[in-house]
């Protein structure tokens, strides 16, 4: 017996989590195999690995893929089913098991942090189609989709602090706050300038948050209004002064520092960003490169499974 999407194909970052992705997955294939349920793993070796599985499996017709691991695996999953800014797939389903230091997509969704419970919901046919961001920006050849948020300025400057913590690995999802505030004192705010369907907007800010979801940052809910079905990015933009950060920060795990009076909401199909000086951008957690950058969204691209 099998899915009604037919047989999972399981790609897991088996360094995920600190070694936790590879540690669950005899305990996901028993729950798998107490659901009757067709499945194969691929296990990643190296970056970029796991949307290359993707996609190849879609192409061998294989419909049902399953990201083992943290955010980055989701990031690189979803990756692979995008071809062109279109899905590769339309009938694809994409199901999570949650297992690294990072997990903040299914937050958004409900779903489990537990592997054993996630590998549960992978039975059963209910779905729930989700819109992706797109992003291209300088330095980067081609777009880089997004499931989750993107930010430029600050917060991609902490992804990259974080990412060179040499106790990274031990502090889990701590490590985004501790680079936050080790970046924090020496980042400097830009002029920045957006295009937002087409309405033209300019501030000094020091942050842009580009959201497709909720939450990121280790259960950070800086975008709570945000519905990833809505056909729209939320998009905040803070204007400072830093030392918001103080005040702020504690309110974000709750998704209760909106509205604030130094950030701008906006909401767009369609973005563009220019910041001078020049600011870095990441999305998913993924370090990209520098604006100008520019975003979209791709309505309805991925089937969830939930």
């Amino acid at each position: 017996m099998t899915s009604p999407f037919g047989p999972l194909v399981l790609i897991a970052n088996p360094n995920a989590g600190r070694g936790r992705a590879d540690q669950a997955l005899p305990r996901v294939e028993k729950v798998l195999k107490d659901e009757n349920l067709s499945y194969r793993i691929v296990r990643t070796t190296h970056p970029g690995h796991a949307a290359e599985a993707a996609r190849q499996a879609l192409r061998d017709g294989e419909r049902y893929l399953v990201a083992v691991g943290g955010d980055g695996t989701v990031h690189e999953v979803v990756n692979g089913m995008i071809e062109d800014s279109e899905p590769l797939a339309p009938d694809a389903v994409l199901g999570v098991v949650a297992t690294g230091s990072g997990c903040d997509f299914v937050r958004s969704f409900g779903l489990p942090h537990d592997a054993e419970q996630a590998a549960g919901h992978l039975a059963g046919d209910q779905v729930r189609t989700i819109d992706v961001g797109a992003v291209t920006c300088a330095e980067y050849g081609g777009t880089r989709c997004f499931v989750n948020i993107a930010e430029v300025g600050l917060g991609a400057a902490v992804v990259a602090r974080a990412a060179g913590l040499k106790i990274g690995r031990f502090l889990g999802g701590a490590r985004y706050a501790t680079g936050f505030w080790l970046t924090l004192p020496r980042f400097r705010p830009a002029a920045v300038r957006l295009d937002a369907d087409g309405q033209y907007h300019a501030w000094r800010a020091f942050n842009v948050v580009v959201a497709n979801c909720r939450f990121y940052g280790g259960g950070m809910q800086i975008s709570p209004n945000s519905d990833p079905c809505d056909r729209l990015l939320d998009v905040l933009v803070m204007t400072g002064p830093k030392t918001d950060s103080f005040t702020t920060l504690p309110k974000v795990y709750q998704g209760a520092h909106l509205p604030h009076r130094n950030i701008a909401e906006l909401r767009a199909a369609q973005l563009s960003i220019e910041a001078d000086p020049g600011f870095p951008v990441e999305a998913d957690g993924e370090l990209l490169g520098t604006t100008p950058a520019s975003f979209r969204v791709i309505p309805g691209a991925i089937r969830l499974k939930v």
